[in-house]
């Protein structure tokens, strides 16, 4: 359908990117014609703000003022979605100290509708993921980790659906490779898919369950050097996808970027760095035709 087509112009607006889509308003009732995207990548158990005295970050993030800027967002804003990619686990002492249970219980406060796994959060291996997952009031998407030779088994899903506004939205997950970045006793039997192959899959399946947008969780990096599966590559081999939230390199894009798919069509790549220093946001205003995407400091 042609409102699937999601992006055919693009242009660099000042406050952000703009760029134009024509039709994807056709999808929305007269209700609301706008949705909001908010994301956090690597957070890495950071639940005070970095120090007053940090070389690059002084006193900035945290999970009181992340919460009381998402508060804000939502408060002016009817649609919104909130994800994670990934790298919730480890970085303070919160983490050795609480096992995870505090970094889920507090996205739960703050309303996170779906995330996916990082390589950090096999840290405490599957058994203690499991145990602090207890606490999660939302799902994590996982599509080209297999746990299904695992105590994870039936503790993840591939993708999910969220309906707002009239919109059908398709969320699904993507992780890197474990091999050399965890101990193999952390995640078992675990079956590493390819990225790629998995990312089309699932991205064709959201397609024909009739998502109007399709959005990947993505923990693989942003790019490389070499030939590893990062979210440029991704996008750049695959169809369907509409946008990449991405996590694991740490990359702080001020802006999303473009990168043209299998069809020549663009996707909308961003990330916010670590930390949970900035939140990402992209606006989607099918009133306007507009879709405009910045990051936001958490001060």
């Amino acid at each position: 359908m042609e409102r699937r087509k999601f992006i055919r112009n693009a242009s660099l607006g000042l406050t952000g990117l703009a760029f134009v889509h024509q039709g994807l308003g056709q999808a929305m009732n007269s209700k609301s014609k706008k949705l909001t995207i908010l994301h956090t990548n690597d957070t890495h158990s950071n639940i005070d703000p970095l120090p007053d005295n940090h070389p690059k970050y002084p006193g900035m993030g945290g999970v009181a003022k992340r919460h009381a800027l998402i508060k804000k967002i939502r408060s002016e804003e009817q649609h919104v979605l909130l994800f994670d990619a990934g790298d919730i686990f480890q970085g303070t002492p919160y983490f050795n100290t609480f096992k995870g249970h505090l970094e889920m219980k507090l996205m739960t406060a703050m309303g996170y509708d779906a995330a996916t796994m990082g390589n950090h959060d096999f840290d405490i291996g599957l058994e203690g993921f499991i145990d602090a997952q207890t606490h999660a009031d939302f799902p994590f998407l996982c599509s080209n980790y297999d746990f299904s030779n695992t105590i994870m088994e039936g503790k993840t899903q591939a993708h999910t659906i969220f309906y707002k506004g009239g919109m059908k939205i398709g969320v699904f997950g993507i992780g890197v490779n474990l091999e050399s970045l965890v101990p193999n006793a952390n995640y078992g039997k675990m079956i590493y898919k390819d990225p790629i192959e998995t990312a089309n899959q699932q991205a064709a399946t959201l397609t024909e369950k009739g998502c109007d947008i399709v959005i990947c969780l993505s923990h693989l990096g942003y790019e490389y050097k070499d030939d590893r599966p990062s979210d440029r590559l991704m996008a750049k081999k695959t169809r369907n996808i509409h946008l990449i939230l991405g996590g694991h390199s740490h990359t702080f894009l001020e802006k999303p970027v473009l990168e043209s798919n299998l069809d020549g069509v663009p996707v909308l790549i961003n990330q916010t760095g670590w930390a949970g220093i900035n939140l990402g946001r992209i606006d989607i205003d099918f009133d306007q035709k507009l879709v405009k995407g910045n990051t936001i400091k958490v001060v």
